[in-house]
Formats: C-alpha cells, sequence, structure tokens
C-alpha cells in the first residue's frame, strides 16, 4: 500500500499493492497500523456507507460540522468518478481551494479525506458504485450542502448540466456557509 500526501495537510491518496493471478486479484483496501504509522492520524471508521451513480449523476458538495465532522475514505468499487474536495479548515493556506481526483474502479485508488473538508463526485459511468468509511455517523442536524457550481470555488467539474438532487441543487454558497462562522473539524 503506497500512502501518498497531497498539497493539502492530511489529505491523502492511497494505492493499494494489488496481487493477481490466474484466479484474480486481492489487495488490502485499508490497514489501520500503516495508516496509522505512514500518517500520525489515529482515524476510528463507525459507519461504511455505498452508493450507486449513473453517468452524469453530481453528489455533494457534502460535510458535516463539530462535534459530528467526519473523516472519510473513498474509493470505487465499480465504474468511475471525479472525485472532489474543498478545504474548510480557515487555518490551512489551502483554505478555499479544491483537490480533484479521478478514482475508479480499474486503478483501484482511495482518497483519505479528513475532516473539515466539504467532498462530492460526479460519476462518469453508468452503474458507478462509491464506498465510503466515516469516522463518525450521520447527524442530519450537522450536515451542510455548499452547491456544486458556487462561483467563488470555481470547480471544474467538466460538466454543464449533472444530474442532481434537489437537495444539493438547493445547497448554500461558500460565503454563505463562511459568514455562518462553522467549526468543520
Amino acid at each position: 500500500m503506497n500512502i501518498i500526501q497531497t498539497e493539502f495537510r492530511d489529505l491523502y491518496i492511497i494505492e493499494p499493492s494489488i496481487f493477481e493471478d490466474d484466479r484474480g486479484y486481492f489487495f488490502e483496501s485499508f490497514n489501520y497500523e500503516k495508516f496509522t504509522k505512514e500518517t500520525s492520524l489515529t482515524i476510528n471508521f463507525v459507519q461504511d456507507n455505498e452508493s450507486m451513480s449513473n453517468k452524469g449523476v453530481l453528489r455533494g458538495l457534502h460535510l458535516q460540522i463539530s462535534p459530528k465532522s467526519q473523516a472519510k475514505l473513498v474509493r470505487v468499487v465499480s465504474g468511475s468518478v471525479n472525485d472532489v474536495v474543498v478545504d474548510l479548515r480557515k487555518e490551512e493556506p489551502t483554505y478555499g481551494k479544491y483537490f480533484k481526483i479521478h478514482l475508479s474502479a480499474e486503478n483501484n485508488k482511495q482518497l483519505f479525506i479528513p475532516s473539515g473538508f466539504a467532498h462530492g463526485f460526479l460519476s462518469l459511468q453508468d452503474n458507478t458504485k462509491f464506498l465510503y468509511k466515516c469516522s463518525d455517523f450521520y447527524s442530519k442536524e450537522h450536515e451542510f450542502t455548499i452547491i456544486w457550481n458556487d462561483t467563488d470555488l470555481k470547480i471544474d467539474w467538466q460538466i454543464e448540466n449533472p444530474i442532481i438532487s434537489e437537495k444539493d441543487e438547493n445547497g448554500i454558497n461558500f460565503e454563505t456557509f463562511i459568514n455562518k462562522n462553522c467549526v468543520t473539524y
């Protein structure tokens, strides 16, 4: 397993070591001891979620604020996505910036997202299955959605008219979120 630090503090790309033979393949998708040793982060995942999305579906940008903020480990088991996170940690030099990565069943890459980030993804294929581990349970009272096409964030989703939920369509803009002075982690 290769753990790669991005330019965002505590945001890691995880590339598993894949063992293949004529029967198929095997890989370790998460190893707590190795992750903790390489990142110095202590994470306890308490909830696993799975979604299925067709091509052109955009989900996000979602987050939960403190005291129910969530770190996430995300990956694709079938299909592919453009995965996007936005740093909402005000003291960081990457505050208000986004990071985008292509995750797919073919590349088996994962993204570890620390608390304090909004998260979303665009499905690039029909029947894309997306898995994510969360460090805290879902809490509607602490949930926020930042509008996917916020003009301040300028995220290049590479799509003009995605398929989105009513909740995501009614997300707040980045400036409104900032003005709420939310603690994100």
